[in-house]
């Protein structure tokens, strides 16, 4: 018997649902339940051929019991080890080296010294960094915002200079990425499950939560098919480029141009009361068949996670941008760096390009 283990915390709605969604399919030797952990002992695998990893960003305890269980072999989603070196703007970095449009982004030493550091520990930082030259590349106004985490934690909208100054003071020691503000035309977001299966939801993120996932997509016709077209195709890109299994990217449409605004989301929100039933009813589904798949290729003893084309080409000794033309993949045209910023207006709600 293969066992299928999901990890959760507070979640109340996906982890049941996939349970029974599992075991409802009547596969022969495999069953899911939630995660059992116990003593942990160093190099001892566990029960599970599959765990799927809800909650290990905020518990560390769970973190180690995970890279430990993919060590011994079982197939945890998302790699652990991915997950624990992964932050946003190298996401963005990533993005434009594969061809996937991201906004104009310059990451912010924090506002305060790590603890435990000294002065002398930033010798190789210059001082004052060449502000003006950030301003004119991201342009006002931007958004500032932790380079790793989420949950719309510490998200500001800047309009001026002092304004950043004031607000880049209230950061403490979170290290911060200044982002140009995309003023969208359509917003989406897209589960993409197992690197293969995706949903594209219109999504307005200036709502209150619960009604984020019920508005239409305003590009229509033709215009609107191609556009779907190449979200697909961008949220595949980057997914396979990341090495996510379980994960969802938003984009912000400007100009026809999808901008992948977040795609760091391995833990990313699956509850029925936000997410709406149909949504949820696909993810479940989707989810279900992904983790069947990887329980019936597991291999005892073995590395059964799933790593992306970044790390391979890194193995495989070649460019990174080579990895993603793959199965004939061709790279997209990215906006060209140094694009003037246009004049904007501030979005109807504030602080709301996660």
């Amino acid at each position: 018997m293969k066992k299928i283990g999901i990890l959760f915390g507070m979640e109340n709605t996906f982890p049941q649902a996939f349970i029974d969604r599992v075991n409802s399919k009547g596969e022969k030797d495999i069953m899911a339940e939630p995660v059992s952990i116990d003593k942990v002992v160093q190099a001892d695998p566990t029960e599970y051929a599959v765990i799927i990893d809800r909650i290990s960003q905020d518990v560390p305890f769970y973190k180690a019991y995970l890279k430990n269980a993919a060590l011994c072999g079982t197939a945890v989603i998302n790699n652990p080890f991915w997950w624990s070196a992964d932050e946003k703007f190298f996401n963005n970095c990533l993005a434009e080296k594969i061809g996937v449009p991201v906004p104009k982004t310059v990451l912010l030493p924090s506002h305060e010294r790590p603890t435990d550091t000294h002065d002398v520990s930033f010798r190789n930082l210059k001082s004052p960094l060449a502000w003006e030259e950030i301003f004119e590349y991201v342009g006002f106004p931007a958004y500032m915002k932790p380079h790793s985490g989420g949950g719309w934690k510490s998200v500001y909208k800047v309009y001026d200079q002092q304004d950043l100054w004031n607000k880049h003071g209230e950061t403490q020691q979170l290290v911060m990425m200044l982002q140009e503000e995309i003023q969208f035309d359509d917003y989406f977001r897209c589960y993409c499950i197992g690197q293969k299966d995706v949903l594209i939801m219109p999504y307005e993120p200036r709502n209150p939560f619960h009604e984020r996932y019920t508005p239409e997509m305003n590009t229509k016709g033709e215009a609107g098919e191609k556009l779907l077209k190449t979200i697909h195709e961008y949220t595949l890109r980057l997914n396979k480029a990341l090495g996510y299994d379980f994960n969802t990217v938003e984009f912000a449409v400007r100009d026809g141009i999808p901008i992948a605004i977040d795609f760091c989301n391995p833990a990313p929100d699956a509850d029925i009361h936000s997410v709406g039933q149909k949504n949820f009813d696909w993810v479940v589904e989707a989810a279900a068949n992904m983790a069947i798949e990887r329980a019936k290729n597991h291999k005892e003893g073995m590395n059964n996670l799933t790593w992306g084309t970044f790390i391979k080409s890194a193995t495989m000794e070649i460019p990174v941008t080579a990895m993603m033309q793959e199965k004939g993949e061709e790279k997209a045209p990215a906006p060209k760096k140094g694009t003037p910023t246009k004049a904007t207006k501030s979005p109807k709600k504030k602080e709301t390009q996660e």
